[in-house]
């Protein structure tokens, strides 16, 4: 296992100093918020909605290759847009400060199968606030993949690299299935009736995705209707596998540090900035690729400052990785290719015992 090797050298005045100076960092963003962000989110909707109409209305009369591959790709880019850079960001308040009734993490449904609800309360509490704490973030491995030593073994992981790749393609659904803990239920460890509730509620807003992507959109397209069915399967596939890739990039390459629940009790504000900054992991890329992940490339910086606006992040990663200089902290990042590499190469090896 991994330990918190990054923090040994620290004492608790650099701990406290962290702590003031990553404050610093999101006061000064806070601060500066404006037109120009407003503008930025605005911006991303408009292009999301567009590509998701344009996709569509080309499905009509896709019935060669070239507009159907075509379609894929809108309906692709619209969805990876909805769930990582506006979905995801929303709902974590990124945008609150606008006071939009809309675009505010209190109203806000992605275009997923998962209820805001279940996954704002999965995501923004359980793993933002023990972010790789082995036995209280759940995202670790979400139960089902072993990526650490410390995670005990069972026979089933010998199969993870396979069943890995379904999990890829149906990411969405078990992402929404697993924010449920229904396995909590068998153990006793929550009411049937809280699940009973949860299981409605994922069964409307599934019913109402299943239905708008695969009844009523391919009805209106008439006789292409099959080849709209299978497009819009294809992009939610294809978001899907994006989805995993991107969460595998940010938090199981080598370097992503793991913790144990003795060592995040009683902790102080700057060992929890440390955990959050040694537990994540970024990827480089050009500005359109950072978009594409939700700014999720920036995962260090993320899980630094949830709740600050996504598009501000590139101007904080050379803040971040200036106090992590000084402090002789370690600032995982590499390129997509070699990140993910690394991601699937502990999935192998921790599937052994």
């Amino acid at each position: 296992m991994n330990d918190s090797l990054a923090m040994q050298h620290l004492s608790t005045g650099d701990l406290d100093e962290i702590a003031r100076e990553f404050d610093a960092i999101a006061r000064s963003v806070r601060d500066d918020l404006g037109a120009d962000d407003e503008r930025y989110i605005r911006r991303v909707i408009a292009i999301q909605r567009a590509l998701d109409v344009g996709g569509r209305s080309l499905l009509i009369g896709a019935r060669h290759r070239p507009a159907l591959l075509c379609a894929i790709a809108m309906l692709t880019a619209s969805k990876i847009l909805d769930n990582m850079e506006i979905g995801h960001n929303v709902m974590h308040g990124q945008w609150d400060w606008m006071r939009d009734p809309q675009i505010n993490s209190s109203k806000w449904e992605s275009d997923t199968v998962s209820t805001a609800t279940s996954w704002k309360r999965s995501h923004n509490y359980q793993h933002h606030t023990y972010t790789n704490v082995v036995g209280l973030d759940r995202d670790l491995g979400y139960s089902a993949i072993r990526i650490d030593a410390c995670q005990p073994w069972h026979p089933i992981y010998l199969i993870q690299p396979l069943y890995g790749i379904g999990m890829a393609a149906t990411f969405e659904w078990g992402i929404a299935i697993f924010d449920m803990e229904l396995d909590a239920v068998r153990r006793g460890e929550k009411p049937w009736k809280d699940a009973r509730a949860e299981l409605k509620a994922f069964g409307r807003k599934a019913s109402r995705q299943v239905i708008k992507d695969f009844v009523v959109s391919p009805a209106l397209c008439g006789r292409s209707a099959g080849r709209a069915m299978a497009a819009t399967l294809a992009a939610n596939v294809l978001r899907n596998v994006w989805l995993q890739t991107i969460v595998f990039c940010g938090h199981f390459p080598e370097g992503a540090q793991v913790f144990t629940e003795e060592q995040v009790r009683q902790e102080s504000r700057g060992a929890k900035y440390v955990r959050q900054l040694t537990g994540s992991c970024n990827l480089e890329g050009k500005r359109l690729f950072h978009v594409m992940t939700g700014h999720l490339s920036y995962q260090i910086e993320h899980h630094l400052f949830p709740a600050v606006p996504s598009n501000r992040y590139a101007e904080i990663a050379p803040k971040v990785r200036d106090v992590c200089g000084r402090y002789d902290l370690p600032y995982t990042s590499g390129r997509l290719g070699r990140q993910y590499g690394s991601a699937v190469r502990k999935v192998l090896r921790f599937a052994l015992p």
